[in-house]
């Protein structure tokens, strides 16, 4: 939603006369070279000059100002739990402050997790006996070995400032008509309340465990039947769930206040889902948000940004959340293919123009395999463990990332950034401080010198090839 002339940009812009003062420091990535988030260089305003059309530029305007910034962060699975717990004590501090520090490191603050198991996981497993419906014997023993010491570890990293969400791949087979985590497969009606009360068991849970759970979605994609952990919920199904069982138990165990994200699979089918759920009141009062992944592109079409754009400005009380993201069909040899994170890059800038307030990609670390997973869907992660010599491999996602994660803070929002050459592609945000971050990507083979404009100032930059960069105007 467009918000005009907010006390922050008043506070910070009031006075024009007295910007050329400020200056801009700007952070690069770049494919052949060392920079890798590095400072490359200060920059000073000058008074500007109607730009040309012949001249690239980036255009900046706080003034114009959107959605609120909630944060970016990564999923912590237990495969990266079990690959976690292979590094020695040094190389696990180092990968926590890469990660969650926000001077040393990227300064993740979301992190989303999965209820019981699912593909990332060495095995399926259940948290209760076959057929106990009143739930006496849920237990989350299962997760005390790996992932709940690393969901601690980074909560203390993080300075217990972690936003983690919570997600199911399938109920207990038992629950479903194919019998099965498995295959797919639907929840049966007669277990609809049983599996409502499931949620709210994991959250009290792991919250008395000390673990806060600051949202839940309903269905890690819901309309995909896979040979791993999954459940079918057609758009209706899951309204309804909302409607009539989940939405309700979670307000009668006091947890209205969590998060509820409904939706949880690609973009494609984003606008159908959420129009679904979103137009019946009574569903939508529950629902916090639709969260969406990116994986319609492997399927050789585009990234679907409009269905975003769409979904945005037709429910623009509902936040927007990328929920999971990463490369599939892992290569040891292509650990540092930079057009991994030129994929980050490209996704992020465009979700965010788009109207998402938050980001999380998917695993926060693997082994040298892409894996563990037990059913060989190995896939990329931002940083790799390789195990046979426990050393961390960082690609360059992890700094495409960073980018973004390490310079715009939670409670910032998005401003207009416009750029006038398909080469370069830009977005920005204010934060709460009155900085302004604006982030630029090249995806060409040519650097591109351009003027960086705002509010009738100007200062000349280049765009290396194949590079992103931040830049902070304070």
């Amino acid at each position: 939603m467009l918000r005009k002339s907010t006390l922050l940009v008043a506070a910070a812009f009031c006075g024009l006369t007295g910007f050329a003062q400020k200056t801009v420091t700007v952070y690069t990535t770049a494919a052949n070279t060392d920079l890798r988030l590095s400072a490359s260089g200060t920059l000073n305003f000058s008074p500007g000059r109607q730009p040309l059309e012949t001249e690239p530029f980036v255009l900046v305007d706080p003034s114009a100002s959107f959605q609120p910034f909630l944060g970016i962060g990564g999923a912590l699975t237990d495969a990266a739990a079990e690959t976690f717990a292979k590094l020695s004590p040094a190389k696990q501090q180092e990968l926590l402050t890469a990660y969650y520090d926000t001077a040393r490191g990227i300064g993740y603050t979301l992190a989303r997790t999965h209820i019981m198991c699912c593909d990332f996981s060495s095995g399926s497993y259940s948290y209760v006996t076959d057929n106990d419906v009143t739930l006496k014997s849920f237990s989350v023993v299962h997760d005390e070995k790996y992932r709940i010491p690393l969901i601690k570890a980074a909560f203390k990293a993080a300075g217990g400032r972690l936003k983690l969400y919570v997600t199911p791949w399938s109920p207990p087979g038992w629950m479903k008509d194919n019998k099965s985590v498995t295959g797919g497969g639907k929840l049966k009606p007669e277990y609809a309340q049983a599996w409502a009360n499931f949620y709210v068991k994991f959250i009290k849970t792991y919250e008395a465990m000390g673990m806060p759970i600051w949202g839940l979605s309903v269905q890690n994609e819901p309309m995909a039947k896979q040979k791993w952990e999954s459940c079918i919920y057609t758009a209706e199904d899951e309204r309804n769930f909302i409607r009539d069982y989940l939405g309700p138990t979670l307000a009668k165990a006091g947890m209205g206040g969590k998060k509820l994200i409904a939706w949880d699979h690609n973009r494609d089918l984003i606008y159908q889902r959420a129009s679904t759920i979103l137009e019946d009141p009574a569903a939508a009062k529950y629902v916090w948000g639709i969260g969406f992944h990116w994986y319609e592109t492997w399927t050789g079409g585009p990234m679907l940004f409009d269905n975003v754009r769409l979904t945005h400005e037709a429910f623009p009380g509902k936040a927007l959340l990328f929920t999971e993201g990463c490369k599939e069909k892992f290569s040891f040899d292509s650990l540092q293919a930079w057009s991994l994170g030129e994929r980050y890059g490209y996704s992020m800038i465009n979700d965010f123009n788009s109207g998402a307030t938050g980001w999380t990609d998917w695993n926060i670390l693997l082994d040298e395999n892409g894996g563990p997973n037990h059913v060989g869907n190995f896939c990329f992660a931002p940083v790799h463990c390789d195990t046979r010599n426990g050393e961390l491999i960082y690609t360059n996602a992890f700094y495409y990332i960073g980018a973004f994660s390490k310079f715009v803070r939670p409670g910032a929002h998005r401003i207009a950034v416009s750029a006038n050459r398909a080469g370069l592609q830009g977005t920005g945000f204010m934060n709460k401080d009155g900085s302004i971050v604006v982030i630029v990507m090249n995806t060409t083979d040519q650097p591109i010198a351009y003027h960086l404009i705002l509010k009738g100032q100007e200062t000349d930059t280049q765009s290396l090839p194949h590079s992103i960069a931040t830049l902070i105007i304070k």
